[in-house]
């Protein structure tokens, strides 16, 4: 009998009714949930989550009862308004959580992001964001302000929200950080509010910035777990709005002088208050990312980061305006980063620099000595503990200045035969007469570029060695100092015994930034020369400076980051198995479907720039003089032999591209700025250059899709428009990939 009660109760729920895709949206992101811990949850795919979500697709049991349970649980917590269920518009009001922005209607999200290059410019970011800001804005004055979750207790501890479909703690599965990595405090009505992830609130009785740091590691439970075995667990991350910061006595804005010190002065009363509380801060002081702790005592830690807005902690050119949002949102910004990046520790590029140390920790534990004890040892494939001396760098590696050409004559300019130069192109040619017959200037854009430069790459970990006359080995990192002048790009090799004739004076060198060809010996990374010898050209190098010891460090930092693009791509409706033609279309105006995570986006493709570029972090003031060492370079993570190979890598997967296509279709780029291409096409879109067969592209060429590596449509401008800006400008080479996103031309360089 029982087996006839589970086949009827199967029956059931085979047939349990779903709300319309639009409210299944609504209630995940109402919950401060992602399309990941769902699938988690139900045991599928996220692109299945997603296509139940779309309407794409319908779940079937046994998940489908699954699926009605946590949607009906949700609706419970978050009732939609009638006239949201039956037409969702920009000015319906938002969930009192404020997790996520009301979708736009789709007819308005039609006209805000299509429109031929015929017809108008494509619209900019900036002008996306004030066209969808003040329904937005309205809404969010109209919605109350979100409940507060507390368990009764006379030392008002913070309470704990139970998720509806596990019956655990929003956040962290960690008990320890059960409230999740980071909390907005914010003041409402004279009380203190910490806005955490999952729509959490906690009230806050601290009176006083010691009295915060002390709550927030004693109750706040704040934090996350650990990125690697050997590694440490992420410290809670405090985000102070302007009320909290005159709630604790902090200035609301710095001053010009502050702001050029990047700290407000020694002598401030909070900073006494915490010493009086026996609380320390770095060296940087107490600026936009401070940092309060005391000394570690055996395996505890005690370090709270602070994140100040208002002093241009979350810096616009990354972050958006991210800085403007209401607490809740941007628990939630920064909350999806924190759980898919790592729990930020400054700037966009500090962060990315601290997530390769989080995933390589430089030490670990030994195996027990003798007596059972065990002691602090290496961390095999890191960079380790402690930083090459600066002086052993070697000199064609490192930037001017460096304390390694302190013997240089003043204004010495180093040339090629003494300066390892590897970076992104920045390169334009005049248009051909046929390309000027032709209507459009299409540009594409790789996506993670430098990320995937980084994919797989071996690279140094140790010191160099240097060697004289060395047989070139392209599977060791280093610096080789080679005579690449004889690469004739006319003729070159393209596939085992391959050879293809192309119009060389079309085509920028790969060998230097600016396409130039090589005129003698010059200091390259590994990949440089190794893509010589794959276009067929024999390499013999004078001389080298090789790293034998040497791994793949950057694989796990890549995969993160990837993995975390991916993810908020997916949410913004931009898989990564959709056809051309489909993510094309998923990509228009993707941004305005969900503008926190478009932030969110935005800071995660900065990390990976700024991350590298973090490696070869220059002199910032401090007095610095050339030829004197400077604070960077104590750090084990200052190595710019590894950013000039991921340039380098980039840059030569950029050109291997680009010489496919042109093998293939006869077409030659015009301009190419960093990882953006232009080409001359006679319709507006990718596809009317691109050759694809059947779905398929060309093998080994250019491929539309989401995943690092792969291509997207940048901006799409008339020929005539090229045309006249050259000539407006007296610059037939100007660099028209700067400004073929919106056509916009400012801050011209004629290359003079």
């Amino acid at each position: 009998m029982s087996e006839l009660f589970e086949a009827v109760d199967a029956l059931v729920a085979s047939r349990a009714v779903l709300p319309p895709p639009e409210e299944r949206r609504r209630l995940r992101r109402a919950h401060g949930l992602t399309i990941d811990e769902v699938a988690s949850a139900l045991k599928v795919r996220r692109a299945t989550v997603s296509g139940w979500e779309a309407g794409k697709a319908e779940p079937r049991p046994p998940e489908r009862d699954a699926y009605a349970r946590l949607l009906d649980t949700l609706a419970e917590l978050y009732p939609a308004a009638p006239a949201e269920v039956a037409a969702p518009a920009p000015e319906a009001a938002v969930s009192a959580t404020f997790t996520a922005a009301p979708d736009p209607d789709p007819a308005e999200a039609q006209a805000l992001s299509t429109g031929s290059a015929s017809e108008a410019a494509p619209m900019t970011a900036n002008e996306i964001s004030q066209t969808t800001s003040a329904p937005v804005a309205a809404a969010r004055a109209a919605a109350p302000c979100p409940a507060r979750t507390t368990r009764p207790s006379s030392s008002r501890r913070p309470g704990v929200k139970k998720t509806a479909s596990t019956g655990t703690p929003a956040g962290s599965t960690d008990p320890r950080f059960e409230n999740g990595p980071l909390a907005v405090v914010d003041v409402v009505d004279g009380q203190a509010l910490a806005y955490c992830t999952g729509g959490l609130v906690l009230d806050v009785p601290a009176k006083s910035l010691p009295a915060l740091v002390d709550w927030t590691l004693r109750e706040a439970k704040l934090g996350a777990p650990k990125l690697a075995g050997p590694g440490k667990d992420a410290d809670p991350l405090i985000v102070l709005t302007e009320a909290a910061l005159e709630r604790y006595g902090l200035p609301v804005t710095l001053t010009e002088e502050e702001k050029h010190a990047g700290r407000i002065p020694e002598g401030h009363k909070v900073i006494k208050q915490l010493a009086r509380a026996e609380w320390k801060l770095t060296k940087r002081g107490f600026g936009p990312w401070a940092r309060i702790y005391r000394p570690a005592t055996g395996s505890e830690r005690a370090c709270v980061q602070l994140c100040i807005p208002s002093w241009n902690a979350l810096d616009s050119r990354h972050w958006g305006g991210a800085a403007q949002l209401a607490p809740a949102e941007l628990a939630r910004v920064l909350g999806v980063y924190a759980s898919r990046v790592m729990t930020p520790r400054g700037s966009t590029a500090v962060t990315g620099l601290e997530l390769m140390t989080a995933l390589h920790p430089p030490t670990r534990a030994s195996e027990p000595d003798a007596d059972g004890k065990r002691h602090s040892e290496h961390n095999p494939g890191s960079l380790g503990k402690d930083a090459i001396d600066p002086m052993d760098f070697p000199p064609c590696e490192v930037p001017d200045g460096h304390p390694v050409l302190k013997d240089l004559p003043r204004f010495h300019v180093r040339g090629p035969a003494e300066k390892l130069f590897e970076e992104a192109y920045d390169w334009a040619r005049p248009m051909t007469d046929a390309e000027c017959a032709l209507r459009h200037l299409v540009g594409i854009d790789v996506n993670m570029a430098f990320a995937a430069g980084a994919n797989g790459l071996n690279v140094g970990l140790g010191e160099a060695t240097h060697v004289k006359a060395p047989a070139f080995d392209p599977k060791l990192p280093g610096s080789w100092l080679v005579d690449l002048s004889h690469v004739d790009l006319s003729r070159v090799k393209v596939a085992k015994d391959k050879w293809v004739e192309l119009d060389g004076s079309l085509l920028p060198s790969p060998f230097t930034p600016k396409g130039e060809r090589p005129a003698g010996p010059g200091w390259y990374a590994t990949p440089t020369v190794a893509y010589a010898q794959e276009l067929g050209y024999e390499v013999r190098p004078v001389e080298a400076w090789v790293r034998y010891d040497n791994g793949r460090y950057l694989d796990g930092w890549y995969s993160r980051l990837r993995d975390a693009y991916l993810a908020t791509m997916a949410d913004l409706g931009v898989e990564s198995d959709l056809s051309p033609a489909d993510f094309l279309a998923a990509m228009d105006g993707y941004k305005v479907r969900d503008p926190e995570l478009a932030i969110v986006v935005s800071a995660i493709k900065a990390t990976v720039k700024g991350g590298l570029g973090k490696l070869r972090e220059r002199p910032r003031g401090e007095g610095w003089r050339p030829g004197e060492p400077w604070r960077a370079l104590s750090r084990p993570t200052w190595r710019p032999d590894i950013r000039a190979a991921v340039i380098s890598r980039t840059r030569i997967n950029l050109h291997r591209k680009i010489v496919k296509h042109a093998a293939f279709t006869g077409q030659y780029p015009i301009a190419i700025l960093s990882d953006c291409v232009v080409y001359a096409a006679n319709g507006p879109s990718p596809l009317d250059f691109l050759p694809y067969r059947d779905g398929k592209p060309l093998p080994g060429g250019f491929k539309l899709g989401i995943n690092p590596g792969l291509v997207k449509w940048e901006g799409t401008q008339d020929v005539l428009w090229g045309e006249e800006v050259r000539e407006r400008f007296n610059a037939p080479e100007l660099n028209l990939a700067r400004y073929i996103k919106d056509g916009t031309v400012t801050d011209v360089d004629t290359g003079e």
